[in-house]
């Protein structure tokens, strides 16, 4: 599988990367149940499949857990990126998460990550989401180089999104951005690059659109833009709908990697065929791109 460096940390990423969020469990976020070997399935087919960058957080139900207990002992063979700033909050038959913008929470959710995944270190640390003010106000990039000095993040990075990108852009702290990003969901499109100019790299998450409504978690309202821009007229012979989103996103010049989650190998061998097909002929791409912009599905520039 092609692979890309993310950005100024160096670390050379498989294209296609693994969003541990689809194994949290149903306790967060109306997950999936997922059984243990299950779990183990998938994530140790991931990594021998090639896959090497794995995507977590600290508020993602069991995810850390099973990653601890399932490939712990594979450490050496992936890249593990997780987030913090989390908080999560036993409500008897679920778990209700938040975030605590403090010192301390990101000390306690950087120690708490590493005894779950039965590591020493994670390869990114990414704050979860936080506003401007809040990381400001938090001293959050002070706490993350903290955290960085004392060797449990190699280098730190930010999950965010519009109207906070262009703050933290011009920053120049972050070493990666994790954004959402597909051809249903072109907003940030403008920013990846924006953000890949200041040496950071790009792990774009969202990519395939969250899976088609009813087989994946896509929503009804992002998926009607399929339709309305007849993106079907653009796929190849027997090419899947989340296959040609795999590729348009991966034909974004300034992207690194895109994570896509699963918890069924089948599924994940369909996205390594497509992404092993790398991106969308010049000509497609540019296509899709003006039939996105005509039903109003286009980038933000500011």
């Amino acid at each position: 599988m092609d692979k890309a460096i993310l950005g100024r940390t160096g670390l050379q990423v498989t294209k296609l990367s693994y969003g541990a969020m689809e194994i949290r469990g149903p306790r967060v976020w109306n997950g999936r149940t997922v059984e243990d070997a299950d779990a183990g399935l998938i994530l140790n087919t991931v990594l021998d499949a090639g896959i090497n960058l794995i995507d977590t957080s600290y508020d993602y139900g069991r995810s850390e857990e099973l990653i601890g207990r399932f490939i712990s002992h594979r450490r050496s063979e992936f890249i593990l990126a997780t987030k913090c700033g989390c908080c999560v909050t036993n409500r008897g038959d679920h778990d209700e998460t938040s975030h605590i913008w403090t010192r301390d929470n990101l000390l306690h959710n950087i120690d708490t990550s590493l005894k779950r995944m039965k590591t020493d270190y994670v390869d990114v640390l990414q704050l979860h989401g936080p506003t401007v003010q809040q990381a400001e106000e938090g001293a959050l990039v002070d706490v993350l180089k903290e955290i960085q000095a004392s060797g449990k993040a190699r280098y730190i990075g930010v999950s965010s999104y519009l109207p906070n990108l262009p703050a933290f852009v011009d920053w120049g702290a972050f070493d990666t951005f994790q954004l959402p990003y597909s051809a249903l969901e072109r907003e940030h499109e403008d920013w990846v690059t924006k953000a890949a100019d200041t040496g950071a790299g790009i792990i774009v998450r969202g990519g395939v659109g969250q899976g088609e409504p009813g087989i994946g978690r896509g929503s009804e309202e992002r998926w009607s833009a399929w339709e309305q821009a007849k993106l079907d007229d653009l796929l190849e012979h027997g090419e899947q709908r989340t296959g040609f989103l795999l590729r348009f996103t991966l034909s974004h010049p300034s992207m690194t990697t895109t994570i896509v989650g699963t918890k069924n190998p089948s599924h994940l061998a369909e996205n390594l065929r497509y992404a092993e097909l790398g991106p969308l002929p010049s000509d497609v791409y540019e296509e899709a791109k003006k039939r996105l912009d005509a039903i109003g599905r286009r980038a933000i520039a500011k």
